[in-house]
């Protein structure tokens, strides 16, 4: 059977990588971008539907019309700006991915991604290689409706049989596109800031480590995940993932190498500090690496290196 890709959420910061990653794929005719707003993709390009994931008239149209056999559900209020609107974060975190679950449920087969985040944890979670299974005490409203999310996707996959996968993204950093209101976005905001003035002002402390992924490696995950035989996915809530853990401090040094005289200072009680505080600092994937053979490809030099190379080039 021929595969029908919808990725809602298309126009954020994963989207508009994983729609170019899975046109090359599957072909531009065969991915359906969708998004609450109408910019990013032009129809040459391929498929643009319109969709708010509030509405389920909207998506019952798009199940419809497309019959998808992979439902990408990227569309969420990120961290540091659902601590400005927590129940419009909540609302839609939730209510998005309930809808989706339930037309994968009666469209089915369908499979499902959705990404939860290491958001997910908190601070009574074990902060240096965090496991798979620990206590998980998130004290954001992004945190703990992924938290809710998570045990979502392993009920409706228990319960109804739904094929939904789910990876714990940590902070990720790409090139083609701005970060969409999150806490590790300092690692992507210093990139351009070190390009255009040498300097930068970040919101974290210099010692704050955080897990953190480069995008190609986000991609080569989830595709990997997607594709992975049913029976190799053991874990129905979200997989632990992870690729590289460093500070501002450590980063900002690897760019020096590169960008002679670039200066990095630090914000005082900004508040996405104290959401950091509350993350892991390190992620233990074993389960990821056992079960579908994860094992990323970027370490911090490579990213740093490739991260300056494309956006010179932009």
């Amino acid at each position: 059977m021929s595969e029908k890709i919808l990725v809602i959420g298309a126009n954020g910061q994963i989207g508009t990588e994983l729609v170019r990653a899975l046109r090359m794929k599957y072909g531009s005719e065969n991915v359906v971008a969708a998004d609450i707003h109408n910019s990013a993709f032009p129809q040459s390009d391929g498929p643009f539907e319109h969709v708010n994931v509030m509405q389920d008239t909207e998506l019952h149209y798009i199940f419809e019309k497309y019959h998808p056999t992979q439902v990408y559900l990227l569309a969420a209020m990120l961290s540091a700006t659902g601590e400005q609107f927590p129940k419009k974060a909540w609302d839609l975190n939730m209510t998005g991915l309930i809808h989706v679950l339930d037309f994968a449920r009666a469209y089915k087969p369908v499979k499902v991604f959705w990404p939860s985040s290491i958001a997910a944890f908190g601070p009574n979670s074990p902060r240096e290689n965090t496991p798979q299974y620990c206590v998980m005490d998130p004290n954001t409203v992004y945190g703990f409706s992924k938290l809710a999310g998570e045990r979502w996707c392993e009920y409706y996959h228990t319960k109804y049989g739904v094929d939904v996968r789910s990876l714990r993204y940590p902070g990720l950093i790409g090139w083609r596109s701005a970060p969409g209101g999150g806490t590790t976005d300092y690692a992507v905001n210093i990139f351009h800031e070190a390009l255009e003035n040498g300097k930068y002002e970040s919101f974290l402390s210099a010692d704050t480590a955080l897990p953190m992924m480069y995008m190609d490696d986000v991609i080569h995950a989830t595709l990997q995940l997607m594709d992975a035989p049913a029976e190799q996915v053991k874990i129905r809530s979200s997989y632990n993932l992870a690729g590289i853990s460093f500070t501002p401090a450590q980063l900002a040094a690897e760019i020096k190498k590169q960008v002679p005289g670039f200066e990095i200072t630090y914000a005082q009680n900004d508040p996405r500090q104290a959401i950091a505080d509350s993350w892991p600092r390190s992620i233990a994937d074993t389960c990821a690496q056992n079960d579908w053979g994860w094992k990323p490809q970027y370490d911090l030099p490579a990213m740093v290196s490739d991260m300056l190379k494309n956006l010179k080039s932009i």
